[in-house]
């Protein structure tokens, strides 16, 4: 049991869980889910009892049973001590001033990722107010690397997201030539398939990496398909760079997506064994979304963003080179609007890289949520300041596909621009030697790229 008295009242909770949920920002997720506070007053008085809990507490007070879920082991399991204990002393409140603090810097927040669990990084965040998610955030520097370096300060990079409602490899193809005419693509060139084909994967992987060895593109591909067709892709010699898979913060959320750890292990050793990086061997690609495991009944009664935080322990244990929080895709029923949105999108930012993550965000929406996508240029604006690693380019921002909104190819050339990022920069030099961009990292005008844009239409013409 934990209290608070505040203003002549005394507020009670039950466990560490209904702390951390009624601590929590409002949003529908957990009103829906029953966890959210009943008042603005409550929700003070839980982040009061939050801000006085040591951190120890955490590695004790499991809100979901070490013996109940795979996810909690994995946490408790894998939890490194040592580089913990630069902050073993704190509580969540003196944490929160430990990492806004001047002398907390990137060297420092990077030997502690280790150390931190999905709740500790939960429960500070529901001390932060936006701008303090941001200032953290952009100390947060988490690399990763296949064919392109990613994460590198300055640096901002975009997945183009070439979706087709009927996975037609002309449509798909005239979507990758748009996205890399206007400098997307560095992260990954990545389609999420109509169907689960997997002749249809296989064609569409094939697709782009012949477009990649014809052009010389230095980037990495993917198709977002089960891990377990990408297995069997493997097993068919299929050109696979990266493994994809959904994931959750709780064992039966992760059931429900048809998979587990074992076989999360089994598609990274047979991806790592195809040696196909010439950076780097970081060969994993996580979505995830906060409303998952509840849209799954399988959120023991855990607010939505705490259970986001233990993904990323799913996520950690692999070694990515993408994860990407699908902030607003969900729908309205777990963030409701712009505001919610908005926040959730700095919070999955900050807590994936305070864990040791290279984290991007899908600056998104779906038709039925109360949001527009004014609130998507001020996310993607504030994620550009907090240093996310990468977002994404989608032709128009609109998902032909998926049917939801998202952030454009011309959306990522703005957020570049007005806050002086470039490209990763094996890509950038790619495009600067295409023609496409000018020394400085800059796509340059119609007129002066006309010639280049031409010739890489030859080119693929010729292909």
């Amino acid at each position: 049991m934990y209290a608070a008295d505040l203003a002549g009242t005394r507020y009670r909770f039950e466990d560490l869980k209904a702390v951390l949920a009624a601590a929590t920002p409002l949003r529908s997720g957990d009103q829906l889910a029953g966890v959210a506070a009943q008042s603005a007053a409550q929700r003070v008085a839980a982040r009061y009892v939050l801000a006085d809990l040591p951190l120890k507490t955490f590695l004790q007070d499991l809100p979901i049973p070490y013996e109940d879920d795979a996810v909690t082991r994995l946490i408790v399991d894998t939890h490194d001590r040592a580089a913990f204990a630069p902050v073993a002393h704190l509580t969540v409140g003196g944490f929160r001033d430990w990492l806004l603090s001047n002398t907390t810097g990137t060297a420092e927040l990077a030997a502690l990722a280790p150390g931190v669990t999905p709740e500790m990084a939960a429960a500070v965040c529901k001390l932060m107010r936006n701008q303090d998610l941001i200032a953290v955030g952009r100390k947060l520097r988490v690399t990763s690397a296949f064919r392109t370096r990613l994460g590198l300060p300055g640096r901002l990079a975009v997945r183009l997201q070439p979706n087709h409602p009927t996975d037609d490899p002309r449509g798909i193809a005239a979507s990758i030539l748009d996205g890399l005419l206007m400098g997307c693509g560095d992260a990954v060139i990545g389609i999420n398939p109509a169907t689960d084909s997997i002749d249809t994967a296989r064609t569409l992987l094939q697709l782009i990496d012949d477009l990649r060895r014809r052009l010389e593109i230095p980037t990495q591909s993917c198709v977002l398909t089960h891990v377990t067709n990408t297995l069997e892709l493997i097993g068919l010699g299929a050109p696979v760079d990266l493994a994809f898979q959904s994931i959750a913060g709780t064992e039966a959320a992760n059931t429900s997506f048809g998979i587990d750890l074992a076989v999360l292990d089994e598609a990274h050793q047979a991806t790592l064994s195809l040696g196909r990086g010439t950076l780097g061997d970081n060969v994993m690609y996580f979505e995830t979304g906060q409303g998952s495991a509840l849209s799954a009944d399988a959120h023991h009664g855990v607010d939505q963003q705490t259970l986001e935080a233990r993904a990323y322990a799913v996520a950690r244990r692999f070694r990515p080179l993408l994860v990407n929080t699908v902030v607003g895709f969900i729908g309205p029923e777990y963030l409701y609007d712009g505001k919610q949105i908005i926040r959730a999108g700095l919070e999955d930012h900050f807590c994936g890289k305070l864990m040791g993550l290279p984290m991007g965000v899908d600056v998104c929406y779906t038709n039925h949520a109360a949001a527009d996508q004014d609130d998507m240029d001020d996310l993607l604006t504030l994620l550009g300041v907090a240093g996310v690693n990468f977002v994404m380019g989608v032709p128009g921002a609109d998902d032909v596909m998926l049917s939801y909104q998202s952030t454009s190819f011309h959306d990522a050339l703005y957020v570049r621009e007005v806050l002086g990022l470039r490209p990763a920069p094996e890509f950038e030099t790619w495009l600067i030697r295409r023609g496409l961009f000018d020394p400085q990292g800059r796509m340059l005008g119609a007129d002066t790229a006309s010639g280049a844009q031409q010739r890489l239409l030859q080119a693929i013409a010729d292909g």
